[in-house]
């Protein structure tokens, strides 16, 4: 993509142009500590659009607005967006920006003014889906939450650094097959959905982009909760190259009680955390063995009602 478009050929949309302009009006410098890059193309926010299937009754959320480029093409297609924005000068002019180049669809807009892992509640209906250009720093932990925190978002594509974009999308046996892997699966059907050259942002990363797009689906039948199984894969990951007996030996209580976890889960005690699906690590936490001083309170709780 090269950076000839410009505003009026974007229409409503931003161009390199309108981006510099609307910056330096507002004093803007993208941080690096926020992991700002703002894109200035339109054809690539019509295409992450497309590529979203954000559709006419869709509610999108969007995290991290930025000077609004994405936002604009979003409210062109989906029903309503709403927008996360945790800076203060770009949420302060946001409404703005979306009110003088779509005044016919402001009324579809609303900015949330927080940062993204504090939220719990967004106004309006309820999100369908989440569609976002993730500051690299923080995507992973930003993209779980939202995940966790509204289950009705059903389709979710998010621009994220294109080394991110493969952990998120590896499958097991996968080199960098890892903890956001095995997590964001639990929620969705991951796959990589396409790349995105430097040139389109503003100023230009200096790492290329990927996008990945996660379709909701329900999670794997467990016994076990959510934070049980996510304590297994963290355990499992913080020592990768040991074996699960070494590695989840401090989550169990020992080497023989991780042991006993994983034959019970049916998983070999040699077998590594990358070999290992959603599912399994779900088998493993059902499986995990009582902490013998849970056990002798237990034992202690019994003898004391059968006196």
């Amino acid at each position: 993509m090269s950076e000839s478009t410009t505003g009026d050929e974007s229409g409503p949309l931003l161009g390199p142009a309108d981006i510099r302009e609307l910056a330096a009006a507002l004093g803007v410098r993208p941080t690096k500590q926020r992991g700002q890059n703002f894109v200035i193309d339109a054809n690539t926010v019509r295409r992450i659009v497309r590529t979203a299937d954000v559709r006419p009754d869709d509610t999108v959320v969007e995290v991290g607005p930025g000077l609004g480029s994405l936002t604009l093409a979003l409210l062109e297609a989906a029903d309503a967006v709403t927008a996360v924005e945790i800076d203060d000068v770009l949420a302060a002019a946001l409404p703005a920006t979306v009110a003088a180049r779509l005044p016919q669809r402001a009324d579809r807009f609303a900015l949330v003014h927080s940062d993204a892992m504090q939220v719990t509640e967004l106004p309006g209906n309820p999100p369908t889906a989440l569609v976002a250009n993730l500051p690299y720093n923080v995507a992973v932990p930003v993209l779980l939450h939202m995940l966790a925190t509204f289950p009705t978002i059903e389709r979710t594509l998010v621009m994220v650094q294109s080394e991110v974009a493969d952990r998120l999308a590896a499958r097991p046996g996968n080199k960098v097959y890892g903890v956001p892997s095995v997590k964001a699966n639990w929620y969705a059907e991951v796959k990589r959905a396409g790349a995105i050259g430097r040139n389109v942002f503003w100023p230009a990363p200096n790492v290329d982009s990927g996008l990945v797009s996660l379709v909701r689906r329900q999670p794997p039948e467990t016994t076990a909760s959510r934070a049980e199984v996510f304590a297994v894969v963290d355990a499992a990951f913080a020592q990768r190259r040991k074996t699960l007996r070494a590695a989840l030996a401090g989550w169990a209580g020992s080497a023989a009680a991780a042991e006993e976890a994983l034959v019970g889960a049916g998983i070999s005690p040699k077998a590594r955390g990358e070999a290992l699906t959603v599912e399994e690590f779900a088998r493993i936490a059902e499986h995990k063995p009582k902490r013998q001083n849970e056990q002798q309170n237990e034992q202690q709780d019994e003898q004391g009602s059968t006196r």
